[in-house]
């Protein structure tokens, strides 16, 4: 199997983002200002805000079949709701890191209370 082909397996993409980028600009025909993968309600999209006359479009586009799944103009508002909740989950996550379940040496505290770090039984 080549290397694409395995990155593309990996990325459960189907269509390259040039091929989805040409989708979004059939929609709408304008310049566009940032493109993006990521998973958005348990899809994989490439997402792409086009700028036009009328305002900044974001385009989804299935990242497996190539439809587009979503045409809206956003606003100022939107956007910054948006990078809320980018900033949210990413905290989510680093929170999750650092959750005490994940390292050991802190388990190991937890299940001993009686023993303290540096101490011999």
């Amino acid at each position: 199997m080549c290397a694409a082909a395995t990155r593309i397996r990996a990325n459960k993409t189907k269509i390259s983002i040039a091929d989805a980028r040409t989708a979004a600009l059939a929609v709408e025909n304008g310049k566009v200002k940032s493109e993006e993968v990521e998973k958005e309600k348990g899809k994989q999209i490439y997402s792409f805000d086009i700028e036009m006359p009328n305002g900044l479009h974001e385009v989804n586009i299935d990242a497996v079949t190539g439809r587009v799944i979503e045409d809206s103009i956003e606003n100022a508002e939107d956007e910054a709701k948006e990078a809320a909740e980018d900033k949210a989950a990413k905290t989510k996550k680093k929170k999750a890191k650092q959750s005490p379940d994940t390292h050991p040496q802190q388990n190991w505290l937890r299940n001993y209370p009686n023993l303290q770090r540096g101490s011999v039984a």
